[in-house]
């Protein structure tokens, strides 16, 4: 696990969180009716998640 596999692993982690979020907040609502500490702590356990797998299965991106 070298540099370039941590910075691709981040990319993923904050690429699955943004995908969570704009999958969590609901069409139509205000911005000061979404629940953003639900929508955050789902958004950082699927980040996390990802990176664990990641650290798990390897990433395509990166040559071992």
């Amino acid at each position: 696990m070298n540099k370039q596999f941590w910075i691709a692993l981040a990319k993923r982690a904050a690429w699955t969180f943004a995908e969570t979020a704009l999958a969590l907040i609901p069409v139509g609502v205000g911005i000061d009716e979404v629940g953003w500490m639900h929508v955050l702590s789902v958004c950082l356990m699927a980040a996390i998640l990802s990176g664990l797998k990641s650290i798990a299965t390897g990433l395509p991106e990166v040559r071992e």
